[in-house]
């Protein structure tokens, strides 16, 4: 039986006269959309009133506050490699996406976010709900549109769809006056392929490729780290074919994780302020380092003016805007990782590295017994957030798609879970957002049905967002929820601890009873804190068909170890607060 929304993609070539709120839908359903993020309001009505005859293909999912709608957008895009859509109201509906499309910006996330706006006739007027959203979010988009006519509506969609998921991915922002939606237009769609003066990929330099192969070849000591840019373009073959032809080690940003499966021998870890030891000392001691799909964030590079100063830096990525901002190169290849790694693997030597891949493993070791043990075989009565994580990743066949909260939770998940399949990890990045993780986690487990979702989070981010539970229990979305709670914004009261003399100003912080709070929105729950009780409620929580919310109490002062100090180089990575 043919749908109704395979007859409208049937039909696409064919001109119909519709109004804009139909031609805004049967847009959406030409580019493939499944699933909507929003929330209603007055100036956006008419396409949802046009949103209302459309069959179950087209999901829409009521979200409790517009920034939920936005990241849950983004957790949707991350799982699923695919456009994540919101739509918001005008005025304060569509300021609310601010946070999450700045989010989606600095970690490349492609969306498409649709806003409600007053009629045309009265723009500029400071009328009831009117924001200059085009204005406001012009700075954290890579492109935005003001729609005031009907016939404007095809075009824009197909634009908007390719912008925000070619190149280097990111958000896109429509704004629509509510006389377009109203309007009449003669509809007919076609997908765009190209725009003028929009370059999204440049061709890969053949001279560069050659001199980047020459360095490698040569090099006694090479690194290679690699960020979401390996994802983005699903360079996961790539990847792991280019390290096991060379035996180069490699490591991951944070937004890298899950590209490269855990348990190969040359993944390193993690780099970055709470990276792994070994990827941050070595990046001052290897003579080539290759990053691909990175930009060199401050939180990876430490003090810029001491990073790899002694190495030949080799820089892949696709945008060129990213080469020589940070880090000075010796050669920069601007490209496709894919593409550009299956090139450069063509040109490599088959190598090993055994002596300096031991280097690492010995680095390894040295952080196993200072700080890994520690965590996660703890002598101390209290819980860490170690062990939960671990646990979590060991019952679930490390198949899980893991979603973070920003802070401890975040760093602890970052370090301890593992990793067998690709776009399975799910954390806010360069802004750093805390209230992302539960909505993330709505849209993550939409945009990867078929896997298990759990989310970590801390006692203070969970309550910037925790209405979403209502979104969750509508749904009856099957989302696992693990609450780290330690009574205190963790990452900062570290800081506090470390650098300010334990005095913990306004870190302290009294929060619900959050099972009793899940609860109240039919989702069942349970509260742990001592480690005899932690497997059994972890069982539980994955055997439930429906969500869950496990509250782990933790130890106060767990604190996350390794730590490259803000400014500090990344060779001053601290493995316990004795070397501080």
């Amino acid at each position: 039986m043919t749908t109704k929304n395979e007859k409208i993609k049937n039909s696409l070539k064919e001109t119909m006269e519709i109004t804009g709120s139909e031609a805004m839908i049967r847009s959406l359903v030409a580019e493939g959309v499944d699933t909507i993020f929003g929330y209603p309001g007055g100036a956006i009505i008419p396409i949802y009133d046009a949103l209302y005859d459309f069959d179950h293909d087209l999901k829409h999912v009521l979200v409790r506050h517009e920034q939920g709608a936005v990241h849950a957008a983004q957790g949707y895009a991350r799982v699923s490699g695919k456009v994540g859509v919101c739509f918001a109201t005008s005025g304060p509906g569509a300021t609310n996406l601010i946070t999450g499309i700045a989010d989606a910006m600095i970690d490349s996330t492609p969306i498409v976010c649709v806003t409600g706006q007053v009629t045309s006739g009265l723009l500029g007027t400071d009328a009831f709900q009117e924001s200059d959203v085009i204005g406001i979010s012009m700075p954290v988009t890579k492109w935005n549109f003001q729609i005031t006519s009907a016939d404007e509506i095809p075009e824009a969609i197909s634009k908007a769809f390719y912008i925000a998921a070619s190149g280097r991915p990111g958000p896109v922002l429509l704004d629509i006056t509510k006389d377009a939606q109203y309007g009449k237009l003669n509809f007919s769609y076609e997908r765009c392929t190209k725009i003028r003066s929009y370059v999204p990929e440049f061709p890969t330099d053949k001279k560069q490729l050659k001199r980047a192969a020459d360095l490698i070849n040569s090099a006694k000591k090479p690194y290679l780290i690699y960020g979401q840019g390996i994802l983005l373009s699903g360079a996961e073959k790539e990847l792991q074919n280019f390290i096991e032809k060379t035996g180069i080690p490699a490591a991951s940003t944070l937004l890298g994780i899950s590209a490269l499966q855990s348990d190969h021998p040359l993944n390193m870890g993690m780099l970055g302020m709470h990276g792994n030891y070994a990827p941050n000392i070595k990046t001052n001691e290897c003579d080539v380092l290759i990053a691909v799909g990175m930009r060199f964030d401050d939180r990876v590079t430490g003090n810029i003016n001491t990073y790899a100063r002694q190495a030949k830096v080799i820089h892949i990525e696709i945008d060129p805007a990213e080469i020589d901002k940070n880090i000075k190169t010796e050669v920069a290849i601007v490209g496709d990782a894919k593409h550009t790694l299956r090139l450069l693997s063509a040109l490599m030597e088959e190598k090993k590295h055994p002596e300096w891949v031991n280097e690492f493993l010995q680095a390894r070791k040295k952080e196993e017994e200072k700080v890994i043990i520690k965590d996660l075989h703890p002598t101390k009565p209290g819980l860490t957030m170690g062990e939960v994580v671990r646990l979590s990743t060991n019952l679930t066949g490390n198949k899980a798609v893991i979603v973070t909260d920003v802070g401890q939770n975040q760093m602890a998940a970052a370090r301890y879970a593992r990793f067998n399949q690709s776009r399975t990890w799910v954390t806010s990045g360069g802004l750093g957002t805390m209230g992302f993780g539960l909505p993330a986690a709505v849209g993550a487990k939409f945009g990867a049905r078929e896997k298990e979702v759990i989310l970590f989070a801390g006692d203070g981010g969970i309550q910037m967002t925790v209405q979403e539970l209502g979104t969750i229990a509508q749904e009856k979305l099957p989302v696992k929820i693990v609450i780290l709670n330690n009574d205190f914004l963790g990452m900062v009261r570290q800081w506090q601890e470390l650098f300010y003399e334990k005095r913990y100003s306004f870190t302290e912080i009294t929060s619900p009873d959050f099972v009793k709070l899940a609860a109240a929105y039919g989702i069942p729950g349970k509260v742990v804190s001592e480690r005899k009780d932690l497997e059994p409620a972890m069982k539980a929580m994955l055997a439930e068909k429906g969500p869950f919310l496990l509250e782990v109490k933790i130890e106060q002062e767990d604190n996350i170890f390794p730590m490259v100090p803000a400014g500090a180089t990344v060779s001053n990575c601290l493995l316990g607060s004795d070397e501080l």
